[in-house]
């Protein structure tokens, strides 16, 4: 089993995620991009996840890949930050179609302007909700034009990388990439409708790699391409690296899931058992249900996707922990880490894929952020 980072490790980890997340943080406040977004619900709300923070991993891996090639880091925060963005809109658009109303530890974007609207402009309820999901959409798309059209060809403008290789990411990206997270993001609500079932473990696998993994293998894909400066993405330290953070990105959505059914809310920053009034169809829920009772299965259906009480959702949370749906979905997370058997196939774990990188902090940083992600409590 994978073994949670030592404390000193964690230091060291966190100082180094910590460095590189306030080198993006800093990049995307310049005024020379905060100058041309308006009006000001609009750059309010392009920059509203920014200011809460989050982890920034994905732009942390992108960094640490370019380091593990060879690469000069500082030249792949444009890339950096350009994923935090695009990773950004998901999120803004995702929690209109959850019509979730928390993250982070604060109001969602389309949720704090239903709030301005109805309090300081004084529209009323129903106009004020629609005009949360407007800015909600339209910040969602400031956000990835910038992020693709607006940051990703500074990596040849101020670092006079290969032109050729900005273009083929900008092409993975808002084509290859979109098109997957855009599939496993319909494939979650169409999953949600369907009887837990009809559905199997290698389905929901495969939607959660397209929601989370397909932009976690950018980040991989695009750190050694940019550590190199080469738009071949045929060479072998690419190819492991973004299948290494394809795995991991896998891992880390299975994490998210335990999380979301039995985390801290508070250390979260949203409300857990969200994703059981909504009806995702996650591992810990499809395993659960497999193992339940005639009555438990009744009540988790009756919960699932509905309108319902803490009390409610805490019952179901319990038949979720009694029948290991937690467990298990916790070994499948480290499997898709360390190696080991996924069903009825033996799985290469991530980790696997660091072996063919020299030697190096970044290497080893990127181990650590490997045990990170499925160890994490938030």
């Amino acid at each position: 089993m994978v073994e949670p980072l030592t404390v000193s490790e964690l230091e060291l980890f966190n100082k180094e995620i910590g460095q590189l997340s306030s080198k993006v943080k800093e990049y995307l406040y310049q005024e020379r991009f905060r100058s041309v977004l308006s009006p000001r619900d609009i750059r309010e709300s392009v920059y509203h996840y920014v200011g809460l923070g989050g982890k920034r991993l994905r732009p942390a891996i992108l960094t640490l890949c370019c380091g593990a090639v060879g690469g000069d880091v500082n030249k792949a925060i444009p890339a950096a930050a350009a994923v935090e963005l695009y990773h950004t809109w998901t999120l803004v658009h995702d929690d209109i179609i959850d019509r979730d109303e928390k993250r982070r530890h604060g109001d969602t974007v389309h949720a704090k302007w239903a709030k301005t609207a109805l309090n300081e402009y004084g529209w009323h309820s129903d106009l004020s909700r629609h005009y949360g999901l407007v800015i909600g959409i339209l910040a969602g798309d400031v956000q990835k034009g910038w992020s693709v059209a607006g940051i990703l060809p500074n990596l040849h403008f101020e670092g006079g990388m290969n032109p050729t290789l900005v273009l083929k990411l900008i092409q993975e990206l808002d084509y290859v990439t979109l098109l997957v997270l855009v599939d496993g993001e319909v494939l979650d609500v169409q999953y949600s409708q369907l009887p837990p079932e009809k559905l199997s473990e290698e389905k929901i696998i495969d939607m959660l790699w397209k929601k989370t993994g397909a932009l976690y293998r950018f980040c991989g894909k695009a750190g050694a391409m940019i550590g190199l400066n080469s738009p071949d993405e045929r060479r072998p330290e690419v190819a492991s690296l973004a299948e290494f953070a394809s795995r991991c990105g896998t891992a880390f959505q299975l994490q998210d899931d335990i999380l979301g059914i039995v985390g801290n809310e508070k250390q979260l920053g949203k409300p857990v058992g969200s994703d059981l009034r909504e009806g995702k169809r996650t591992i810990p829920f499809w395993k659960a249900y497999r193992e339940a009772g005639r009555k438990e299965k009744q009540l988790m259906e009756r919960v699932s996707g509905k309108r319902v009480t803490s009390k409610q959702i805490e019952k179901v949370v319990n038949i979720i922990v009694e029948h290991e749906g937690i467990e298990y979905t916790h070994r499948l997370a480290t499997t898709w880490v360390e190696g080991g058997r996924v069903g009825s196939s033996e799985v290469a774990g991530a980790l696997s894929y660091l072996d063919r990188l020299p030697e190096s902090n970044y290497k080893t940083l990127l181990e650590m952020w490997a045990r990170f992600i499925i160890t994490r409590t938030n």
